[in-house]
């Protein structure tokens, strides 16, 4: 199956991976309840900001990240998260290895890194 996608900043086509990489980054940025005709669409990781950075936490992200990408992204096929403190005071960086689920063959996803701003 091909998905023809939309850049989301230029309104023009978006090769099937990089759309792949765009709709994870929306998925696990959007909260969950804040589509109007999609209330259920998004994850909890924007809930999660403000919390300490604890294994708790981490173990949350991770789950809320894994939840979200299952539900809504049917393209891909999660291998491994992981999710660490960035550069920046207050960020914290999750990484996704996976592959495309669609298609003859199965592609490799480049490990795609999501940036969530106001941790602690």
């Amino acid at each position: 199956m091909s998905y023809a996608g939309m850049h989301v900043s230029t309104g023009r086509r978006c090769a099937e991976l990089d759309h792949l990489r765009q709709s994870i980054r929306d998925i696990l940025t959007t909260p969950i309840g804040s589509r109007v005709m999609r209330r259920d669409y998004g994850s909890y990781l924007p809930e999660l900001i403000d919390q300490p950075f604890n294994d708790a936490t981490r173990q949350r992200l991770m789950g809320a990240s894994v939840m979200a990408l299952h539900r809504w992204e049917p393209r891909l096929r999660i291998e491994r998260i992981a999710v660490g403190l960035g550069a920046a005071a207050g960020e914290v960086m999750v990484s996704i290895e996976g592959a495309r689920s669609d298609g003859p063959r199965p592609a490799r996803l480049d490990p795609l890194v999501v940036q969530i701003r106001g941790m602690r």
